[in-house]
């Protein structure tokens, strides 16, 4: 084993600070990561503050962080993806068993026995659990590292990790392709990705906001039309077009205002996740033979392809580059979505502790 520095959280109350944490020595088939870009997810504040217990409890110290960037500094004797000085991303798994239906249909984010970059029991036995991307350097298993594009900024690629593959992978599975008709509920770290991938894929993408202000960014990040969602007679214009619909929003909203905007077998995707169920109306979906569905990341082929998608079109995140010393500073702006759209942090900041 060996000594890095990490900024952790020693309880749900307590701010992320300076911390030394252990890594495993790098095993034949592992990869040895210089951490030099860290995205911050609304996940890691939930993990930090233990919201999530009923689905996930938190283990303390937890050292967050699964949007990793960085350059590879050594390779295990079995490893052959991967060399010395290589680009490579960590995003949110970094084991499952291998074996089982999911993992090999590629779905290893549904394996019963996924191990998530942090806080997910360490098999390696280094620590009681796993810790993620903000440290210097993380030791990962090739099977869950991934190539990153060399002509795309850096910073920009680090939420791709979460955010983009989160997106990407329904627009994917639902057949989002040139002619579509896709809306984007919501405008934040997700819906700003929805919509650059999207119209990469050659859809009409229509962004759906509470907020009017935001219409000349949907049209920026490549939006063709932009609807005030509180505006009935500018939604009642839409009912029963959308091929698909990917909702973003994380906070309690009117699903079935959405399901009525679906043509026959269309589909909403749901990758905000609401802390309160949403009430669906029968006739929402019976009318239309519409569907509701959900999907979180996706495999590590499918993480691999979005990643190379965004090397060919040129898509990074919208981020706001950060020290690590402001960490808790932005968990207090994310939490007041004072963010366009992703806070992504430098973790050469980190090597001054």
């Amino acid at each position: 084993m060996y000594n890095t520095k990490a900024y952790s959280a020693a309880s749900a109350t307590s701010p992320l600070a300076s911390d030394t944490i252990a890594r495993r020595d790098p095993t034949e088939h592992d990869v040895q990561i210089e951490i030099l870009f860290c995205g911050i997810c609304h996940s890691d504040v939930h993990s930090v503050r233990d919201e999530w217990s009923d689905f996930m409890s938190t283990t303390y110290p937890i050292v967050p962080g699964h949007e990793i960037v960085g350059r590879v500094t050594q390779v295990g004797s079995a490893v052959t993806k991967f060399k010395s000085g290589d680009l490579a991303g960590v995003g949110c798994m970094v084991d499952s068993d291998g074996h089982c239906p999911n993992c090999k249909a590629g779905f290893e984010q549904f394996c019963q026995n996924v191990i998530f970059t942090y806080n997910s029991p360490d098999k390696h036995k280094t620590a009681p659990v796993t810790y993620g991307g903000y440290s210097d350097s993380i030791v990962v298993d090739e099977r869950f590292v991934l190539r990153v594009p060399p002509n795309l900024d850096l910073a920009g690629v680090a939420p791709l990790l979460c955010a983009g593959i989160t997106t990407y992978s329904p627009l994917r599975h639902w057949g989002v392709t040139e002619g579509k008709k896709v809306g984007v509920v919501g405008l934040g770290g997700l819906g700003h990705m929805g919509v650059k991938l999207a119209h990469a894929m050659g859809a009409h993408v229509v962004v759906f906001t509470t907020s009017p202000d935001k219409k000349e960014d949907a049209l920026r990040l490549g939006a063709d039309e932009v609807v005030v969602s509180r505006n009935a007679d500018e939604m009642q214009k839409h009912a029963g077009s959308f091929d698909f619909i990917l909702d973003t929003v994380a906070a309690k909203h009117d699903i079935n205002a959405y399901l009525n905007l679906l043509r026959l077998d269309g589909n909403i995707t749901l990758v905000g996740a609401p802390e309160k169920p949403l009430d669906v109306a029968a006739f929402s979906l019976i009318m239309g033979r519409r569907s509701l569905s959900g999907s979180m990341i996706g495999g590590i082929a499918e993480t691999q392809e979005m990643l190379d998608f965004c090397g060919e079109h040129n898509i990074t995140a919208d981020v706001e580059v950060i020290p690590i010393q402001k960490v808790n500073e932005a968990y207090e702006r994310l939490l007041k979505s004072d963010v366009k759209y992703r806070f992504v942090i430098d973790m050469a900041s980190l090597k001054s502790e």
